[in-house]
């Protein structure tokens, strides 16, 4: 008998082979480490499928209507969302409808449509083909003949499920009306008399984009894949997940054993996101050498993909916090899209805390053609802080202004003595918080850092 010292504890072997006790404890921790990395693989995937499941059964919304989230009660459920622009979304099915037209009005908005891996099919509205002009959209699915009417701009998804998404940016409440209701969808079948597209309010009702927890992740799983294409890239894991009771074309009945591994995993899986997301180790992270501003998105590019590898955990560490990436997104063009800076610790480099009180202190000549933002959110749920009052302060309220033309924000669980409550943002004791600077149409002094933007700070 050899026994081998592991951090499983000692494995057992009898003439080189594993005894019957080593068997069942290896198998036990292969199924549960894969267990693992699939839980980080699926994050962007099940983010999508949480959000389509949302809209159909809490908003009774149909997959060709959008969901029109306008106000900050509306938003309460979006991961990593800002306070100031509507949100305009819906989750179509290519398979279910055939190649689909989405009309997108001419004006100030941005997003664009992505596959259920949120990989960009192509932006839309500033930062699209039609450059804010407006224009007509023809996404094709994965297995639709080829297309190329007169007067659309054609794209084909890679999965059959898709996601439409668009922000409103013109800061008049009418004219952002407007562009909402602009926002259309319907069959390429039907474009000679498309049926209206409805607009649907969550108004007011609970709601998670959250990616779900325990078993619930590993069944909702199950379900896209069984709706989705398996792409080459994603073979090596599928065959990961068939001995756990995850195969395309079989339903999902895991026994009790798979159960036990899958929902420890769903948990462990989750801290190992919250440590990629908020410990950042990636090259290049930070913004300004001896600050803790980083950098959210670190993407290399849209698709996910690196020159030999998949991007794992720089999109586990975008999709734990966050929904969608674009273009615009990725913060590249001087003057147009956006830039998202994230701390998740003081200037001493502790984690921030929603007991203590804090100022950040934003200098004057903000680098943006737009306007600017400052959210906090939850560090377990990705949403805004549930205060009761906004957790945002941007360039668009009326916050009060230094001499110098900087602003003082500060943050904690009451307004500190001789703050205006126009620049406080509440926070809550017992929780864990961090926040995301916005900077829409970033300029020039962005890009050569010559504009640096002041740590989070520990009143004392």
């Amino acid at each position: 008998m050899t026994r081998l010292a592991s951090r499983l504890g000692p494995l057992e072997l009898e003439n080189g082979y594993p005894t019957d006790a080593t068997v069942v404890k290896i198998f036990d921790d292969i199924d549960y480490q894969r267990a693992c990395q699939a839980y980080l693989w699926a994050l962007p995937l099940m983010a999508m499928q949480q959000w389509q499941s949302e809209h159909l059964a809490r908003f009774g919304a149909g997959k060709l209507d959008y969901v029109d989230y306008i106000t900050f009660q509306d938003k309460l459920g979006l991961l990593t969302a800002n306070a100031t622009t509507p949100y305009i979304m819906a989750f179509p099915n290519l398979q279910e409808t055939g190649p689909l037209v989405f009309e997108v009005p001419a004006g100030p908005t941005a997003g664009g449509f992505t596959d259920f891996w949120q990989r960009p099919i192509t932006d839309s509205g500033q930062t699209g083909p039609d450059k804010g002009a407006g224009g007509r959209y023809l996404i094709l699915g994965p297995d639709d003949p080829e297309l190329k009417p007169e007067g659309y701009y054609v794209f084909r998804s890679p999965t059959v499920n898709v996601w439409s998404a668009h922000r409103a940016l013109d800061p008049d409440p009418a004219k952002a009306k407007q562009l909402i209701e602009g926002l259309k969808i319907y069959p390429f079948s039907q474009r000679e008399n498309p049926a209206p597209t409805r607009h649907v309010s969550p108004a007011g009702r609970p709601w998670s984009g959250e990616q779900p927890r325990g078993l619930a992740y590993w069944e909702g799983l199950s379900k896209i894949i069984q709706e989705e294409p398996v792409h080459e890239r994603d073979r090596i894991m599928m065959g990961m997940l068939q001995p756990l009771g995850i195969e395309k074309g079989k339903p999902f009945t895991p026994t009790e054993r798979q159960k036990e591994i899958l929902i420890d995993a769903a948990q462990t899986g989750e801290v190992m996101a919250r440590a990629i997301a908020y410990r950042k180790r990636f090259e290049g992270a930070k913004v300004w050498p001896g600050r803790n501003w980083e950098l959210s998105l670190l993407l290399a590019e849209t698709n996910q993909e690196a020159p030999h590898h998949t991007q794992l955990d720089e999109r586990t560490s975008w999709f734990y916090e966050a929904v969608g990436v674009s273009v615009g997104m990725m913060g590249r063009a001087v003057g147009v899209g956006q830039v998202y800076l994230e701390a998740a610790k003081d200037s001493q480099g502790h984690w921030l805390d929603g007991a203590k009180t804090y100022r950040l202190t934003v200098p004057k000549d903000v680098p943006v053609t737009q306007f600017w933002s400052v959210t906090v959110y939850d560090n377990e749920t990705r949403c805004f802080v549930k205060s009761g009052v906004s957790p945002d302060r941007s360039s668009r309220d009326a916050i009060v202004t230094n001499a110098d033309g900087s602003v003082d924000l500060t943050f904690g669980p009451a307004v500190p003595a001789g703050t205006p409550e126009s620049n406080w943002i509440k926070t809550l004791p017992g929780k864990g918080w961090f926040s995301y600077f916005r900077l829409y149409g970033p300029t020039q002094t962005y890009f050569d850092r010559s504009w640096v933007l002041s740590d989070i700070e520990v009143i004392e």
